[in-house]
């Protein structure tokens, strides 16, 4: 699997991001996700994701974690399949301020948290969602069972 990161914040350890390439790596594998999958995970600041979420979800305030699935079919829309196009799921948008501050509320690593938001945007590029109990339920379930075999569970 081939992760494009940028850290716009300039904040994110190297060793931090080795461990984020390797945990997608582990989901993605666990996902049956095609090793020749692509993706991109940003880290941005409160202000930028606020921006994110405002425009992209009418939402005027900072978020966690916001994903952009590129797989995601339309009615109506015509699906283009060949073998040598690359699957690109789309981007991954993490808030390292939040990420710091959810990791103190939470009482764990900050190294844990960057790794259960990446872990969550995933899911949700590959189609998982909260928007009813149900969907939570397994949506938390899956982020935690992938965490813990790969050992950052809480």
């Amino acid at each position: 699997m081939h992760i494009d990161f940028h850290d716009q914040t300039n904040s994110v350890p190297s060793d931090y991001i080795d461990l984020i390439q390797r945990l997608i790596t582990f989901a993605a594998e666990k996902e049956t996700v095609s090793k020749e999958a692509e993706l991109s995970i940003n880290f941005v600041d409160n202000k930028e994701i606020q921006e994110l979420n405002r425009n992209y979800r009418q939402q005027n305030k900072p978020t966690d974690v916001i994903s952009f699935a590129l797989q995601e079919s339309v009615d109506g829309e015509v699906n283009i399949v060949g073998e040598d196009i690359p699957l690109v799921l789309g981007d991954i948008v993490i808030s390292v301020d939040q990420a710091k501050e959810q990791a103190e509320d939470y009482n764990h690593s900050f190294e844990r948290e960057l790794g259960f938001l990446a872990v969550h945007g995933l899911l949700h590029l590959l189609g998982y969602d909260h928007m009813n109990k149900d969907d939570e339920v397994n949506m938390f379930q899956k982020q935690e069972e992938i965490l813990g075999e790969f050992g950052l569970g809480r």
